[in-house]
């Protein structure tokens, strides 16, 4: 039997097994088991950072068919644990290519499972809510494996996946010099921001606050990133000091979740997350919607923001938190990808928003609630 044929079967914290065929690498996995239904960009999710310790289930029948393009990744490697896919293309069409994603997943030890219902999965996740599972060529001991499934927990993510040293990246031209501040940053932010002028220091998670000011920013822009945010006790403690020192302060996903906690907040486990390229967000006071992409499993709790804090979008789907500015300080987030990789440009402009609180006295406080 060729590795392609060979069984290999999903089970669930439930007790659910389902059987597939291996592709990637081969061998046993757990992670929590997620879906994601991107129709494009598998690429952007398999190289997002924001999936470590996931197994990620594509919703979309078919993937692969524009092979690998490594120009297109948001970070260096596969950042996931496990990808599920109901049909991989092994003969990629485009003239970008230079793999396919089953040598890709090889390469980087990421073990795949195909030829299994995705759509009776996805129903199961969305009923019962995300639930860890493995991936394993074998049922043999099979209570051992499930209490391994139960009690597997996503942790220590954003130092697994931040960058351990200061880098810098700059645009032709400088205007303003910005921190990034890596909690599991997608390529695309940085590129979006040389795209306007931003020379981009990309500093660890682990910086604190006084070190941040040293290197002399107009701005900080929080990353995303894997993970439970309540987890990042010494993180929030820092991000508390830094939104005291005045400058602009721009939060994205996690970074938008760490915000909030450092300035009294709460954040909650959702039942299945937003991880999509579609998902509808409302803007507060004009009533419009931005179609944004998204991928996260925890939301800040509305009502928990503090009274400095004002809500300025939310899910039109489930009426979740999805971004709030701040009064006390130059600062503002968005738990939607502003920008996307893969999906939607219609918040494109939050970038220029954050230039224009560099711009305008380097933030000040009337600006946190535009």
């Amino acid at each position: 039997m060729s590795s392609r044929e060979k069984e290999i079967y999903l089970v669930l914290a439930d007790g659910t097994v389902m059987k597939g065929k291996s592709f990637g690498a081969c061998g046993d996995v757990v992670g929590e088991v997620v879906f994601t239904t991107g129709m494009t960009g598998y690429l952007e999710t398999l190289t997002d950072p924001s999936y470590y310790g996931q197994i990620v289930v594509q919703t979309f029948p078919l993937i692969g068919n524009y092979g690998v393009i490594p120009a297109d990744f948001e970070s260096e490697k596969p950042q996931l644990s496990g990808y599920i896919v109901r049909e991989w293309c092994d003969f990629p069409s485009n003239f970008r290519s230079e793999g396919n994603i089953d040598t890709l997943l090889k390469e980087h030890h990421i073990v795949g499972l195909y030829a299994i219902d995705t759509r009776a999965l996805t129903r199961k996740l969305r009923s019962a809510g995300v639930m860890n599972g493995m991936i394993t060529t074998s049922l043999a001991d099979f209570e051992e494996k499930l209490a391994k499934i139960k009690a597997y927990r996503v942790e220590n993510a954003v130092a697994a996946v931040t960058e351990t040293a200061e880098t810098v990246i700059k645009p032709e031209e400088t205007a303003y010099r910005v921190a990034l501040w890596d909690f599991g940053a997608k390529g695309n932010i940085i590129r979006e921001l040389v795209k306007r002028g931003c020379e981009v220091v990309c500093v660890p998670a682990d910086i604190t606050a006084d070190e941040i000011e040293a290197l002399g920013v107009d701005g900080v822009v929080l990353s995303n990133g894997p993970g439970d945010p309540k987890e990042n006790i010494g993180i929030i403690t820092e991000i508390g000091r830094w939104t005291k020192k005045q400058i602009p302060t721009f939060g994205v996903c996690l970074g938008h979740q760490l915000l909030a906690l450092s300035e009294g907040a709460r954040t909650e486990k959702l039942k299945y997350g937003h991880r999509a390229a579609n998902q509808p967000v409302r803007e507060m006071t004009t009533g419009n919607i931005l179609i944004t992409s998204q991928n996260h499993g925890y939301t800040v709790i509305s009502e928990s923001l503090p009274d400095h804090a004002e809500l300025v979008y939310e899910n039109v789907n489930d009426s979740t938190c999805e971004g709030v500015a701040y009064r006390n300080f130059p600062g503002f987030s968005v738990q939607f990808h502003p920008e996307a990789s893969a999906g939607p440009l219609d918040p494109c402009f939050l970038f220029d928003h954050f230039i224009t609180m560099m711009d305008t006295g380097k933030g000040g406080k009337d600006n946190a609630a535009e």
